[in-house]
């Protein structure tokens, strides 16, 4: 199993609402399982499991791991296919996504920061966010991240960070801050009320 892997298809998030999905993903990440095991840890039919193996898998978050012959039978074992993911909406996703900024503006005020979610200002921060999306790696050397099985997760991220500001050219770079200085004048100006200094 990988121990990174960027999520493009705008469906992972749609098939990620379900909880049944999510078990599944966490399970797989733990081990290799049968749809058998499966069903019988979700306690659901052998029919739903293959259902739903067969949705995460379509998207990339599930993979064959192995396959077992058993007396007359080939047994497959699955597994997520990384310890983590990360996803990017595209464009295919922005209402998935203005979905999650609302909530995220929404929750703000848990730590304190107050913030009016109007929806067109959080559909602006969500376009605003696939563009800088838009701006990252090409998919061949986010994928050849994704591959370095000895180097860290949290290093990976660093080096997605660092390679995407290596590759940019000036243009893109004076873009990629612009956009950034857009969105944060989009936060700002929704704030409230902030959270008190220490």
């Amino acid at each position: 199993m990988r121990a990174f892997k960027y999520i493009r298809d705008p469906r992972a998030f749609e098939l990620l609402a379900d909880g049944t999905r999510r078990r599944i993903i966490y399970l797989l990440r733990a081990k290799e399982m049968t749809v058998s095991q499966l069903a019988s840890e979700l306690d659901v039919t052998t029919q739903a499991v293959y259902h739903q193996i067969n949705k995460l898998r379509e998207v990339g978050l599930v993979e064959v791991a192995r396959e077992e012959r058993v007396d007359h039978f080939i047994e497959t074992y699955y597994r997520a296919a990384a310890e983590v993911f990360e996803f990017h909406h595209g464009e295919a996703g922005s209402q998935e996504a203005a979905k999650h900024f609302h909530e995220a503006f929404g929750a703000l005020s848990k730590i304190g920061l107050n913030v009016e979610a109007d929806p067109e200002v959080v559909k602006k921060v969500a376009e605003l966010h696939a563009e800088l999306e838009k701006m990252g790696l090409p998919p061949a050397l986010e994928e050849k991240i994704s591959q370095l099985d000895d180097v860290a997760f949290f290093t990976k991220s660093k080096m997605y960070e660092l390679a995407q500001l290596a590759t940019m050219s000036d243009k893109q770079f004076d873009k990629f801050i612009e956009s950034e200085k857009a969105l944060r004048r989009l936060i700002t100006s929704s704030v409230t009320k902030r959270a008190e200094k220490r």
